[in-house]
Parts: structure tokens; C-alpha cells; sequence
């Protein structure tokens, strides 16, 4: 099933959404958040079933990753932009959808954050390895501001083009259990071509800096008791990411259930996406 691309102007910038299935699909509004350095293209190997199971299905590339747009000189990425990027896109493309709304990994914690604070505009929630990072103890909050303004200093010079081989290999770094084939397929969808042999990732260099927010498990168990509604949680097994506090953080949510695919690591949706969509349709049903 192919796909289309919306466009949606919010707060002075435009969102690419991808969508998959017809505007007023039986079963409603599926609403698809991918993860930190990842992009809409590649829920690719999820979003048409879950579109030819009767979903509408849409998936903006979020602030600054992929082919979505990226913030003003001067200006940076915080969660609450997410946030509000998030309630402007429901609200232009399916303003009386109550969403099932899926995230990955960052984006799961944007997908909590949103349930949490809209909870009347949330179905169901499902969460892919997305429970946010590590804790922050007390005593970093200087160090990060330090670190926010160092980082985000080096970063605005120009990019440096790589090579496909290159660039490849620092996938790999980071995706040391994903054959070769698929791995290139993400990448085509993560990076542009420049000239010869040479791309750039698509995402804003500020992303990889230090944010100066520390991040609150405390904040998101708040998040999560105020979102009273169902919530399925897409673990990877053993290879997939765990923070420490992962079942106290779970247990915060009013009523969820869990699901592991071992063997998936933290790129559920890059490695095991039938057995994810099939986890998804069954809980859409109850």
C-alpha cells in the first residue's frame, strides 16, 4: 500500500505527515511518533497493515528529523515543542479522532506526555520501548547547562558530507543486530544525497547535543497516572533497552499490559514488525 504526503503548517513551520488508508477508515485514527534520529518513513514496514486492518494512518516526521522541518537560527528542541506540534497536527488532520497513538522511544515519551495532558483525545496508547532514558540524580542540572551551551556552539558549523560506506558504518555502531539489507533501507530514509557518493543525515545537527532539561522519571510517572486509558507496552527482550526503574515507571500507567519480542532489540518496528502490528491490532480490539 503506498502512501501519501500531507502538509501542515503549525506554530510557523511545516510538517510532513505521511498517511496511509482513507480519511473516515473504520477503525479510526492511528497516529505513529518515531523515536529520537529516526523519521516517518520508516514505520514503513507497519503503517499499511495497520491500514489495510481499516486504520487511517498518519506519521509526521517531528521537528528536525527526517524531512519535517527544523527550528528558527538561535531557537532549539524541547519536549514540550513536540508536545504542541503533536495537539496541532491532531487537531488539523483529525480534530473528532480519539487516537490510538504509537510511539517509539523518544517518541513514546512525547506519545505520554501528549496522553497525559490530553487524556480525552487518546483511545489507546502504545508505547515501543518508550519509556524514556536513564534517570538524572540531583546535582546535573549545572554540568548540562555547561555542556548545552558547548555542544550546541560546535554544532552550528557547517555539515561534513560522508559516503554511503561511511555513513553505513556509524549505523552500524549503533545497530549491530540488523542485517546489512535492511539497515540500507533505513538509511535511505535517514539520510539525502548530495553529490556523488556523498549524503548528509537529515536530521539537525542539534540533536545531537546536550539538552539542558534533564530528564524526570518522576515528571513522566506524573504523565502517566494522568492518562486513565488503556496502554500496551512493545518490549524488545533482552536486547531491547530497560531502564532500571522500568516497572515502577509502568506501574504508573492505570492499565497496561505488555508484550516482548525477543530477540527484536530496541528497533521494534525496523526488525519485527509483523509480530509488533499484530500485538497492535489485538490490543485496538480489547
Amino acid at each position: 500500500m503506498t502512501h501519501s504526503v500531507l502538509r501542515v503548517s503549525a506554530h510557523g513551520l511545516t510538517f510532513p505527515v505521511l498517511a496511509w488508508g482513507e480519511v473516515g477508515a473504520p477503525r479510526g485514527t492511528a497516529l505513529l511518533l518515531h523515536g529520537y534520529m529516526d523519521a516517518a518513513a520508516n514505520w514503513d514496514l507497519v503503517a499499511p497493515t495497520l491500514a489495510a486492518a481499516g486504520f487511517r494512518v498518519l506519521a509526521p516526521d517531528l521537528r528536525g528529523y527526517g524531512d519535517g522541518p527544523r527550528t528558527p537560527p538561535g531557537s532549539y528542541y524541547h519536549f514540550p515543542d513536540y508536545l504542541r506540534d503533536v495537539e496541532a497536527l491532531h487537531r488539523a488532520l483529525a480534530p473528532d479522532a480519539r487516537l490510538l497513538l504509537v510511539g517509539h522511544s523518544m517518541g513514546g515519551v512525547v506519545s505520554t506526555l501528549y496522553a497525559g495532558t490530553f487524556p480525552e483525545a487518546v483511545e489507546r496508547l502504545v508505547l515501543i520501548e518508550g519509556l524514556g532514558p536513564p534517570d538524572n540524580p540531583k546535582g546535573v542540572s549545572v554540568p548540562r547547562m555547561r555542556a548545552f551551551v558547548e555542544t550546541t556552539r560546535r554544532a552550528m558549523g557547517e555539515a561534513t558530507p560522508m559516503t554511503e560506506e561511511h555513513a553505513l558504518r556509524r549505523l552500524r555502531v549503533h545497530h549491530t543486530r540488523i542485517s546489512n539489507e535492511l539497515l540500507l533501507s533505513r538509511f535511505r530514509n535517514l539520510a539525502r544525497q548530495v553529490g556523488p557518493d556523498a549524503y548528509l543525515w537529515k536530521s539537525d545537527p542539534l540533536h545531537k547535543t546536550r539538552s539542558p532539561t534533564p530528564f524526570s522519571a518522576e515528571a513522566f510517572r506524573e504523565f502517566a497516572g494522568a492518562y486513565p486509558g488503556p496502554v500496551l507496552f512493545v518490549g524488545g527482550g533482552e536486547a531491547g533497552y530497560h531502564p532500571p526503574d522500568e516497572n515502577e515507571r509502568l506501574a504508573a500507567f492505570a492499565d497496561v499490559r505488555r508484550v516482548d519480542v525477543e530477540g527484536a532489540g530496541h528497533m521494534v518496528h525496523w526488525t519485527a514488525p509483523e509480530p509488533l502490528t499484530a500485538a497492535i491490532l489485538t490490543f485496538s480490539v480489547g
